[in-house]
């Protein structure tokens, strides 16, 4: 959707991808996460005199649609206002999935708190917060990494206890997110990760030491300036393993893996909270051209895209 007229004012929030520390991070763990630049979310205002709407356009076009106005009216209740009081335009371009562990809802509760914040209703300093509450929304419980690394826009070492700071990035290697074709549903992951630690909390607790364990390993693999890439691929699928104890493995994401493994992948590591979504894969060269023929994009974590290499 165009409008001919100027606008007041845009942004274009990031999504993300883990590389570790998923569900350790809401029991204080730390968890190292990347921005995704090449999906993303754009808001759009135009000033007018009518009260305000919002139009949706991009990925998950319908989705965005049944849940835009509760995500807005709780924004307005924080800051207690009402929608009579704005007027204008939003125009909401999604280029992410919702429901893939690429931070979209983040994202969505990045963008209206920059809109707020440009209408002078939140100062710099209070929208992290802000929109960590607003995400609350979709995960009954934000760990805020998501909107951390959405709001900043910079790769983190992020912890609820210990905050976040800029992760030092000293060699990258070749990385590709690829979507296993199934939807995982944060709030269901969360829940099935607490039911175990009241099942089987010494099982829990190990999964918990096996993946701060990963954590620690990463943020030293990310230090070094040479790629270590049998390390990179011991951790990662330390990493991957924590998901399947924690029972987030799926049938989707078992035969998912098992292509890239066909395909050339030295590893691979669900991303996110599991269940579906997408798996990051580590590689040694370029994808060849039987892994490019497969049924699904393979997404580079770092590089822009395939055709610049």
């Amino acid at each position: 959707m165009q409008s001919n007229k100027e606008f007041s004012f845009q942004v274009q929030v990031p999504g993300k991808w883990i590389l570790a520390g998923e569900h350790t991070v809401l029991r204080g763990g730390d968890a190292v996460v990347f921005p995704l630049p090449s999906r993303y979310l754009t808001l759009t205002y135009f000033k007018t005199e009518h009260e305000i709407e919002i139009h949706l356009q991009g990925t998950d076009h319908p989705e965005l649609e049944l849940i835009i106005w509760s995500v807005f009216e709780k924004a307005l209740k924080n800051l207690n206002l009402k929608r009579r009081q704005l007027s204008g335009r939003i125009e909401l371009d999604s280029h992410i999935l919702f429901g893939a562990g690429m931070g979209a809802s983040a994202t969505l509760c990045v963008a209206l708190t920059e809109f707020f914040g440009h209408l002078g209703y939140i100062q710099d300093k209070d929208k992290y917060t802000f929109a960590t509450d607003l995400e609350n929304l979709f995960h009954g419980e934000s760990s805020g990494v998501d909107v951390a690394v959405t709001l900043y826009k910079k790769p983190l070492l992020f912890s609820r206890i210990n905050g976040f700071k800029p992760l030092e990035l000293n060699s990258k290697p070749l990385l590709f997110l690829s979507h296993t074709g199934a939807r995982g549903v944060t709030k269901d992951c969360v829940d099935k990760v607490k039911q175990l630690f009241l099942s089987n909390p010494q099982l829990a607790e190990r999964i918990d030491k096996n993946m701060m364990s990963a954590v620690q390993k990463f943020k030293e693999l990310t230090r070094q300036e040479r790629v270590d890439i049998d390390s990179w691929a011991k951790t990662m699928t330390t990493a991957h393993r924590c998901f399947e104890q924690w029972g987030l493995v799926n049938e989707a994401v078992t035969k998912h893996t098992e292509i890239l493994f066909r395909g050339g992948a030295l590893a691979v590591k669900l991303t996110g909270s599991g269940g579906g979504g997408f798996v990051l894969s580590l590689w040694s060269e370029m994808p060849n051209e039987q892994s490019m023929s497969l049924p699904f994009e393979m997404i580079p974590c770092f590089q822009a895209s395939l055709s610049e290499k």
